[in-house]
């Protein structure tokens, strides 16, 4: 059975390229029939938080990416860890070194001298010394000293590294805690990882990990590294790239099925399809078809994808989405029109459920007109026909039809073509220049709450000349 992981550590917030990590890692899975799982890698003690956790948690869960086991945590597997080291140093695969941070630097200053790499010289590793007293040792591993370590990396092809560019990399710190490479190793043995799928800055670990799990007589899972994630500018993707959390993204009125449509098709491609849904990408997905090249990330074309879905969203579905927002610019949803009916009429316009929420202001929230705002729209000319709409206005029914006629048939009766009578209307109506039809608009705002608007800023018109 094929088994993915994610397996994020906790220094930080679920940014975009761990997100797609988790979602090409979950999709593999789904496309399978495997299982997914979840592992927090939390054995850097200094840097790991609980807040950092819980932001990964949060932003898995909003994105819908569900795990089948987990999460895991690597601090409650110390004891698991510690075994497995014991048994590497019985079988003379490990070794203690004693040597101290300042000797260690020493040694790599003088390797640079000479123009070599920095790299452990393996001087512990059969030494016969006798260990020098106050030094808590670190355990190292074997490294083979000859040959290559080969695979197929199902993006990139295939990898050889000699293992003389490798040293002997420490798996146990002095306080008893597992390494990265050698956490990870034991890791996706005792899970049964056979798919490991995260990004290509993990490609130098590799030969290390696959040396570490031949010696533990372990299966081999199949990498696949997926190439980086970068700015529009070829840099490396940053906070003004848009870098941001996950969970940044919520806040700032994404869809979680917009931002994943936008990973999926950061860096693999199925044909020419920009818009599907997450069935149809676990149905099409496939590791041959992520590119090998650095995925450029566009917040506009994120922007884009996001409007695509608010477009067919369900209304009752936008109706929770845009609340939260709502109460935050201060408005009350329930002091007003249907909230349905003016996600319906926005959604079309908008790129973010905070622009939509923004557009939905006046419907629920009173916006008074500043004098530069009324100042190329409030004419004497014009204000006999603004109070003649008024006076008809009273009187239709109280739909958008019967508004534009009565718009109509004012603008005809005062010589006017529709938008210099509809213009003033709106900003008087909403406070605002750009709404959708104002006559939908003033259906929803309804009769009473039109003509008091209405009527107040007819007042702040100059008189009409005579």
């Amino acid at each position: 059975m094929v088994r993915t992981r994610f397996a994020p550590s906790p220094t930080g917030f679920l940014h975009i390229g761990g997100a797609r990590t988790a979602l090409f890692s979950w999709a593999f899975a789904r496309r399978h029939g495997g299982r997914f799982i979840l592992r927090i890698e939390d054995t850097d003690l200094d840097r790991s938080t609980a807040e950092s956790t819980q932001a990964i948690l949060q932003g898995m869960d909003w994105l819908g990416l569900n795990y089948d086991e987990g999460p895991f945590y690597q601090t409650q597997r110390l004891a698991r860890y510690q075994e497995v080291a014991e048994d590497l140093l019985r079988k003379g695969l490990a070794y203690h070194c004693y040597a101290s941070k300042e000797e260690l630097e020493a040694m790599r200053e003088a390797q640079r001298e000479r123009g070599e790499k920095p790299r452990y010289d393996g001087r512990w590793r059969d030494s016969r010394q006798t260990p020098p007293p106050g030094i808590k040792p670190v355990l190292r591993f074997k490294t083979p000293l000859d040959g290559n370590v080969v695979f197929d990396d199902l993006v990139k092809g295939s990898i050889s590294v000699s293992n003389a560019e490798l040293d002997d990399l420490v798996i146990m710190r002095a306080d008893g805690t597992p390494t990265y490479n050698f956490g990870v190793v034991v890791d996706d043995r005792d899970m049964d990882i056979t798919h490991v799928i995260r990004g290509d800055d993990h490609v130098n670990n590799t030969p290390r990990q696959i040396n570490l799990l031949r010696a533990l007589g372990a299966p081999l899972p199949q990498y696949a590294h997926v190439p980086m994630i970068l700015g529009a500018d070829g840099e490396r993707l940053s906070k003004r790239h848009g870098a941001v959390s996950v969970m940044q993204y919520r806040e700032d009125g994404y869809l979680p099925e917009a931002l994943l449509n936008y990973l999926a098709r950061l860096g693999w491609s199925h044909g020419d399809e920009e818009i599907f849904s997450l069935e149809q990408f676990v149905e099409w997905f496939d590791l041959g078809h992520i590119s090998r090249s650095p995925a450029k990330f566009n917040p506009e074309k994120l922007s884009w994808v996001n409007q695509q879905y608010l477009k067919v969203a369900n209304d009752a579905r936008l109706r929770e989405w845009v609340r939260p927002f709502l109460l935050a610019d201060g408005c009350d949803p329930e002091q007003g029109p249907s909230l349905d009916r003016v996600t319906a009429l926005l959604k079309g316009r908008v790129s973010t459920l905070e622009e939509l929420a923004d557009a939905a202001v006046y419907f629920y929230r009173d916006i008074v007109p500043g004098e530069a705002l009324r100042e190329p729209y409030y004419g004497a000319a014009i204000r006999p026909a603004v109070a003649d709409l008024l006076g008809q206005l009273r009187e239709v029914a109280w739909n958008a039809p019967a508004i534009n006629d009565a718009l109509k048939a004012v603008a005809k009766r005062h010589g006017l073509k529709l938008p210099q009578l509809a213009m003033p209307i709106r900003v008087m109506a909403t406070g605002e220049t750009h709404t959708p039809s104002i006559d939908a608009v003033l259906e929803l705002l309804g009769r009473e709450t039109a003509l008091a608007r209405l009527e107040r800023e007819l007042g702040k018109f100059p008189a009409a000349h005579s």
